[in-house]
C-alpha cells in the first residue's frame, strides 16, 4: 500500500479535538508573513524578491489560474500513487525542493541548508542543493540519509574550480549535477538595490568556495581573516555566461545526470538533449533574474512536446499542492518548490520544513483523490487539465 499523503489532515483534526492547533501554518500566504516577522527585514525581502517591477514573478503565479482541473467520477479507487522515476530512481514523489542560494540564512541559526537536507530525509522528498550554501557539500550530502540529492551549479568562470566543485558534488554523494543558466549575471533587483543587499558581497553562504583548495589557493589570507577580500575574489570568479561548447566538457567531466535549468523554448529543449543532456528544468527563476518574459508554466507543455520522453523538470510560481498537481497534468515529471519552504524553514527549521512539504503533499494527494484521478499518469492520459477561457 502506498502512502496516502493526504491523511496529514486527520493527525492535524485529530490533534485539534485535544486542544492542539498546529504548529506552522499550512498556506503559502501565512507563511510568508509569519517568517516576515522572525528574520531581519533583509533577508525576507531578498527571498520575496522579483525582477524590475515584478511581472513575471506575478505572472508565474497568476499563469496557475489559467488552467482548470476537470473532475473524472466512477473511478472506485482509495488509494493514490504519486511515485515517479526519475534517473533510474524510484521516488515516493514528485515534489522537489528549488536550491536557493540564501536558504542557508533562512533559518535563525543560519545553518538552513542542513536543516533543509534533513527535512529531506525525513519525508523523501530530493533537494536540488545550491552552489551558495551556509555549510559545505561534504557535510550536507551525508545529512539528506537514503534521500537523493542534485548538486546545483554556478558555473565559475575558471574552470579548474568549476570541475573541483562538480567532483566534490560527487564525492558528497549528490546523484545529480543541475546547471543554472540564467544567472551569469544577477537581474535588476530593486528591493535588493534599494537596501543594497547583496548577502553573498558579505561573505554570506560561500562556504562551498571558502572549503575549496582551488579557491583558497586565490587568497592571500583565509577566508575567516579577511572576509570582504574572499568574498570579492568570489564575486570576480562568479558569473560564467556558458555556451552550446560549454556542455560538452561538463558532460565530460561527470558520470552524473545532467540537467540544464532555464529552459523555455522547445528549440533550446532539442539541442540540449542532442548535446548530451539528461533532463530539462523548465523555469524562470522564479521571476527572480529575469523581468516581462512568459510565465513558466506557459512554456511547460512545449517544453514537455519537445523533450519527448525525456524528464523535465519544473518551478516557477508554485505556491500550493494545487499547483504542483496543475503542473504534472501539463507533463512536468517532478515539480519543485521555492519560496514557500523557505519561510517554512524560518519558522521552525527542520520541522517547519517537514510540515511544509506534508502539507503541500497532502494537498496535491487529496486533489488528486477527489477529481478522480489515482495516478499521475491518470492526470496526463485522461486529459485531466484545461485552459480557462
Amino acid at each position: 500500500m502506498t502512502q496516502q499523503y493526504g491523511d496529514f489532515q486527520l493527525e492535524i483534526y485529530r490533534a485539534g479535538t485535544k486542544g492542539h492547533l498546529p504548529r506552522y501554518p499550512v498556506d503559502f500566504h501565512t507563511l510568508e508573513h509569519r517568517a516576515a516577522e522572525m528574520l531581519p527585514e533583509w533577508i525576507p525581502s531578498y527571498v520575496a524578491g522579483g525582477c524590475g517591477n515584478e511581472y513575471t514573478q506575478r505572472a508565474n503565479i497568476a499563469a496557475f489560474e489559467k488552467w482548470g482541473l476537470i473532475p473524472r467520477m466512477f473511478n472506485g479507487k482509495y488509494e493514490r500513487d504519486l511515485s515517479i522515476d526519475l534517473f533510474g530512481m524510484h521516488l515516493p514523489t514528485p515534489l522537489f525542493t528549488v536550491p536557493i542560494g540564501v536558504i542557508g540564512i533562512c533559518a535563525q541559526d543560519f545553518h538552513g541548508d542542513l536543516h533543509v537536507a534533513r527535512a529531506a530525509a525525513r519525508t523523501g522528498v530530493p533537494v536540488v542543493q545550491s552552489t551558495l550554501s551556509t555549510d559545505p557539500m561534504e557535510l550536507l550530502g551525508p545529512a539528506l540519509g537514503n534521500t537523493p540529492g542534485f548538486f546545483q551549479l554556478y558555473t565559475p568562470k575558471d574552470r579548474d574550480l568549476a570541475l573541483s566543485l562538480i567532483h566534490r558534488a560527487e564525492a558528497a554523494g549528490y546523484q545529480a549535477l543541475v546547471v543554472t543558466l540564467d544567472t551569469w549575471v544577477t537581474g535588476w533587483r530593486p528591493r535588493d538595490l534599494n537596501r543594497a543587499n547583496f548577502p553573498q558581497l558579505r561573505g554570506y553562504c560561500l562556504a562551498n568556495y571558502f572549503t575549496d583548495e582551488n579557491f583558497l589557493r586565490r587568497l592571500a589570507a583565509k577566508p575567516e581573516d579577511d572576509v570582504s577580500a574572499a568574498a570579492a575574489e568570489w564575486a570576480s570568479q562568479f558569473g560564467y555566461s556558458l555556451s552550446w561548447e560549454d556542455l560538452q566538457w561538463i558532460r565530460e567531466a561527470t558520470s552524473l545526470p545532467v540537467v540544464l535549468k532555464g529552459i523555455n523554448h522547445p528549440d533550446d529543449v532539442r539541442k540540449a538533449i542532442d548535446l548530451g543532456a539528461d533532463c530539462i528544468y523548465c523555469s524562470n527563476h522564479g521571476g527572480r533574474q529575469a523581468n516581462g518574459g512568459l510565465p513558466a508554466l506557459e512554456t511547460l507543455p512545449d517544453v514537455v512536446a519537445a523533450a519527448d520522453g525525456t524528464p523535465v523538470l519544473f518551478d516557477s510560481g508554485v505556491r500550493s499542492g494545487t499547483d504542483v498537481v496543475k503542473a504534472l497534468a501539463l507533463g512536468a515529471t517532478a515539480v519543485g518548490i521555492g519560496r514557500s519552504y523557505a519561510y517554512a524553514l524560518a519558522l521552525g527549521g527542520e520541522d517547519g520544513v517537514v510540515h511544509h512539504i506534508r502539507s503541500i503533499l497532502a494537498e496535491a494527494d487529496l486533489l488528486m483523490a477527489i477529481d478522480g484521478y489515482p495516478t499521475i499518469a491518470d492526470l496526463r492520459s485522461e486529459g485531466a487539465i484545461r485552459r480557462v477561457h
